[in-house]
């Protein structure tokens, strides 16, 4: 039998490899200066960098993925993008199935958009169902206040509570992120990185640019090229080890993602790709 704490962690890692894994390439300019929550030195963030030229986010994109968690399969994810005008809109899905759900049900659901030209997110929404467990957050960012404000409802005791911080001009969020990157060139041996809303905080996310290697998926077999996101705080520091793969093409699709941690090692493969 599987430990019930376990598998909590198991689901908020299923909906933190579906939203968290994000790069982008290092801007030359100055990093901006925001102040630390408390008081203390305040913190640098790198700039977000503008897709490459001739890159096109895709009209309308739907990619499944069936998640495994050590040897079988636990999941599946959903990532939904469309365009809207400037606008770069993004849903996903993590949930549970077979089995796992009899032991620990996980229905996550995400939002979030982002500038297209800019890269410059406009917040981050979750509805988590974890077990017994459900909340609602939403992370939004105004940008003429240089302010992020997180709204947290816990519908299970009927709680809320709300939480501000410092921004710079323009950051990714922990969904948009992962297909921001896509539009950032990627080179073996350069670190990339970008500033990210954290709720409490502004951070800088650095990637790792590691290898490129042929990945085998039920949605076929990819030439695809590793990335390694790291931190010093906020929501990616002490996670574990995070890697994603992305087409080594013009697209760079993320085919397929994973999560090593103490417990367990969680991995998205590519089911599908569909273009609605």
């Amino acid at each position: 039998m599987i430990h019930s704490q376990r598998l909590c962690r198991g689901g908020a890692i299923l909906a933190f490899c579906a939203c968290m894994i994000a790069g982008a390439q290092q801007n030359a300019s100055q990093p901006a200066t925001v102040p630390a929550p408390g008081g203390t030195a305040p913190v640098q963030v790198p700039s977000l960098t503008p897709p490459f030229n001739g890159y096109s986010f895709p009209q309308k994109q739907t990619l499944t993925y069936t998640v495994d968690w050590r040897v079988f399969q636990a999941g599946t994810a959903v990532f939904h993008l469309e365009q809207q005008g400037p606008m770069m809109k993004i849903s996903a899905s993590a949930d549970t199935i077979g089995a796992t759900n009899m032991i620990y049900q996980v229905v996550d659901r995400f939002q979030s958009s982002f500038n297209m030209q800019a890269g410059c997110s406009t917040g981050f929404s979750k509805q988590i169902q974890e077990g017994r467990r459900k909340i609602t957050s939403d992370l939004t960012f105004n940008y003429p206040q240089n302010k992020q404000v997180l709204v947290e409802r816990n519908l299970v005791k009927g709680t809320s509570k709300q939480t501000e911080s410092s921004i710079p001009s323009c950051v990714t969020d922990s969904l948009s992120g992962i297909f921001y990157v896509a539009s950032q060139q990627l080179l073996l041996g350069k670190d990339l990185s970008l500033p990210l809303g954290d709720a409490l905080r502004s951070v800088a996310v650095t990637i790792k640019v590691e290898a490129k290697e042929d990945i085998k998926t039920p949605a076929g077999t990819f030439a695809t090229i590793r990335v390694q996101p790291t931190a010093d705080a906020g929501v990616v520091k002490n996670r574990g080890t995070i890697q994603i793969w992305y087409t080594d093409d013009a697209r760079h699709i993320p085919v397929q993602m994973r999560a090593k941690l103490f417990w367990g090692t969680i991995t998205f493969h590519l089911q599908s790709i569909e273009a609605k």
